[in-house]
């Protein structure tokens, strides 16, 4: 599961366009003093040639601010002549502010060693740095690493850039391992040039979001020791943009915006649109149908049983209708649904049995799990799901086949192609109609590439599933064979999903677009493109007005369903987004991934609500509670785990954390399996409250730098984790939770 996309994926990273702070002023200041040959250079004439540049290209209000701030009067020279104050050997002909500063700039770039001391000197001034500052300032460092490698290979200096990323690469690991790993396999010139993530990463800004006391700590340790290429990498590839207020930044994942696309005011846009997030207003035929069918009910039955059930299911429906009457969308805001059939009525009064039926659940009453665990698979499933009802489980292999199994044990018995519908009278000729088979499980075969998301219909007659052929594909329940292929993804699709009413689906994939379809329609109804690397998942809104994508540059979008276009951006993950999840209400959305750690979302405002570490391996699977209270969680860690999301955050949940750096490794804590109290817990306290953190022991102690900060790998579980379910070397690839909030989950026995 975790490498199904090891052939294919490019590590998307994030970007933004824009950018931070004043680069020439700050490369002026580091180049003032002397030249390479030691002639002395004066601060006036610095200004001199800015003048005249700026006189030059016509900023006369420019020009007029700093002849008046730095009293420069009387008889200006030409650059031509400025020119004749500076070797010409050393500036070129060509006299102008770029070429001068890139002239001071020479000096520190002829040193091979330039980069490693710089950024050597930076990190052990973070290090040493207030504890406030350390997120934001860590955050930064990050693109100034990843630009400092590269262009050491731009230069040619491969031994060089491969010290570097030794000496520096596992700093960042924590947060952005794909990457890193990723960025090893680049060792010249030519690999920087032609490799997708190099590019870009060279084409676009890097987000950081930074306190404004933080943001001029780092401009003025820069500009103090003269770092002027790590200034002009600051300048160039980095979009910093200071936060108001004077809240601090709690963790480097609210620092680290990423590669976006879009500008920060642009990303304020999107999420400043009005977006509606009501439940979609009943059909008229489904709400009269279920009305009569409930009434005739109560009619007929007058002292039975099922007279008594089929009134409260009759109140219950009206107190239903009557909640979502305030907050229903518009009929402008509808999706466009086909004519109702009678199977919406049965479901809907399905659905209402078991909403009288529900458990209550809360921090204080957990749910239970129903864990289904595949054996013998090889390593080769990749995906699973289970139907609503709970009658089938399939999953689907890299060997290319989809797998059905019944799990009511009864044998699946599809219908006999050459069967003529106006002979089936009743039930006994259907029944004859099927094949003749006792086996519980069933394989479809027909893609042409390992199946990598597959999901079933609400119903439970359809089935969906998407594959590396570039093709997705819809298999009836009733036959067990593939009914249509949709063709449209140029690349492998990796994630397909039903909208809560069935007749449309979307899918994700490897061309960095999802794409919305019609069961009737063999080619796309809309292409969301926007997304800078793969789109890893993809899930329908509750009242199907809105697509919600995660992608390998590890942001999350919501996208508006009738209009094509993103009216949310997401942005906070370290990692690929591999999974989300949204409330039944339809105002909460869950995000999670690679970075091990679970992003909550207000969808109203574009907000993150919490962020939720606890995993120590990549999150494959959420689901919230009916009520939308609790969250789930499944990893490849082989847990289950369950979050209190109405929890408010707190700045406990975010301690500073450091990952220990390779030359420090040998004086860390080993921490072995064989001391189980130098492990996290992981297990829930019996009422249901939270582990606590635990204290450093006397030899912890010791080992600490000069900011006292752990240099050992520690996991951090938040305070709204409820409870940690284990189970036997199988990672969890699926989790869900039914109407009456059983959570069930699916995952793979590995050895």
């Amino acid at each position: 599961m975790s490498n199904r996309k090891a052939e294919w994926a490019e590590d998307g990273a994030d970007s933004s366009t824009g950018g931070a702070g004043s680069g020439l002023s700050a490369n002026t200041q580091a180049a003032a003093g002397s030249n390479a040959n030691g002639r002395p250079v004066s601060q006036k004439q610095v200004e001199k040639v800015v003048l005249q540049y700026l006189k030059t290209k016509g900023y006369r209000d420019a020009e007029k601010a700093l002849r008046a701030d730095a009293k420069l009067s009387g008889q200006e020279s030409t650059l031509g002549d400025l020119a004749q104050t500076f070797p010409g050997s050393e500036v070129g002909s060509d006299a102008s502010v770029p070429n001068w500063i890139l002239f001071y700039n020479e000096a520190e770039e002829g040193n091979p060693d330039a980069y490693n001391q710089s950024y050597g000197e930076l990190r052990r001034w973070i290090d040493s740095s207030l504890d406030v500052y350390k997120h934001e300032l860590y955050a930064a460092s990050y693109p100034v690493f990843v630009h400092s490698y590269m262009d050491l290979l731009m230069r040619g200096l491969s031994g060089k850039a491969i010290e570097f990323m030794k000496r520096y690469g596992s700093d960042h690991v924590v947060h952005h391992g794909r990457t890193i790993a990723a960025l090893k396999t680049l060792t010249t010139k030519a690999h920087v040039e032609e490799n997708a993530l190099s590019r870009l990463y060279r084409d676009n800004k890097y987000g950081i979001r930074m306190t404004r006391v933080g943001f001029e700590l780092l401009l003025s340790f820069l500009q103090d020791h003269h770092y002027t290429l790590l200034m002009r990498t600051v300048n160039q590839h980095l979009n910093i943009r200071t936060v108001d207020g004077g809240a601090a930044i709690l963790s480097e994942a609210d620092a680290d915006v990423g590669i976006t696309g879009h500008t920060q005011s642009q990303l304020d846009h999107f999420n400043s649109q009005d977006i509606a997030l009501g439940p979609a207003p009943l059909d008229p035929f489904v709400r009269d149908e279920v009305e009569r069918t409930l009434q005739g009910e109560a009619g007929r039955f007058v002292k039975d049983a099922t007279a008594k059930e089929a009134s409260a299911l009759f109140d219950t429906f009206a107190q239903v209708r009557q909640e979502n009457a305030a907050s229903a969308l518009s009929a402008d805001d509808v999706v466009p649904m086909p004519p109702a059939r009678g199977v919406e009525v049965a479901q809907h009064i399905a659905d209402l049995k078991a909403l009288r039926k529900r458990v209550a659940l809360s921090p204080a009453a957990l749910p239970s799990i129903c864990m289904y665990t595949l054996h013998n698979t090889s390593n080769a499933l990749t995906c699973a799901a289970v139907s609503e009802d709970l009658s089938l489980l399939a999953g689907g292999f890299s060997e290319s086949y989809v797998k059905i199994w019944s799990l009511k044990n009864e044998p699946l018995r599809g219908f006999v192609g050459n069967i003529n519908p106006v002979s089936i009278n009743s039930e006994e000729d259907a029944e004859s109609a099927r094949e003749k088979t006792a086996e519980p499980y069933r394989k479809l075969v027909g893609h042409s590439g390992a199946v990598f998301g597959l999901d079933i219909s609400f119903d439970s007659k359809y089935l969906i599933s998407c594959s590396e052929d570039k093709t997705t594909r819809l298999w009836s329940l009733d036959t067990y064979t593939n009914v249509v292929c949709y063709k449209g993804h140029n690349y492998p699709v990796w994630d397909v999903s039903f909208a809560p009413q069935g007749f449309y689906f979307a899918t994700a994939s490897h061309d960095r677009t999802a794409r919305l379809w019609s069961c009737d329609h063999i080619h796309a109804l809309r292409i969301f493109a926007g997304h800078l690397a793969d789109v890893n998942c993809v899930r329908f809104h509750p009242n199907s007005k809105y697509v919600i994508t995660g992608s390998c540059d590890k942001s999350v979008r919501l996208w508006d369903v009738q209009r094509g276009s993103c009216v949310r951006v997401f942005t906070g993950h370290t990692g690929s987004v591999d999974t989300v999840a949204v409330s039944p209400d339809g105002r909460i959305m869950a995000s999670a991934g690679e970075d091990q750690t679970i992003n909550v979302w207000d969808l109203g405002s574009g907000r993150r609500m919490d962020t939720l570490t606890g995993h120590t391996g990549p999150v494959y699977s959420l689901a919230f509670s009916q009520e939308g209270t609790l969250l789930l969680s499944g990893s490849a860690d082989e847990t289950v785990r369950s979050w209190d999301i109405k929890r408010s955050s707190s700045a406990s949940d975010h301690p500073i954390i450091v990952q220990r750096r390779a030359d420090q490794q040998e004086s860390a804590p080993a921490v072995t399996a064989a001391d189980p109290d130098a492990m996290d817990v992981d297990g829930a306290e019996p009422n249901g409250t939270s582990p606590q953190q635990q204290q450093p022991s006397g030899a912890d102690t010791k080992k600490r730098d000069a900011a006292g900060i752990w240099k050992a790998k520690r996991t951090t579980e938040s305070e709204a984790l409820l409870k940690t379910w284990r189970t036997k070397s199988t990672p969890v690839y699926s989790i869900m939770t039914t109407k009456r909030n059983l959570a069930v989950a699916i995952g793979a026995f590995t050895l």
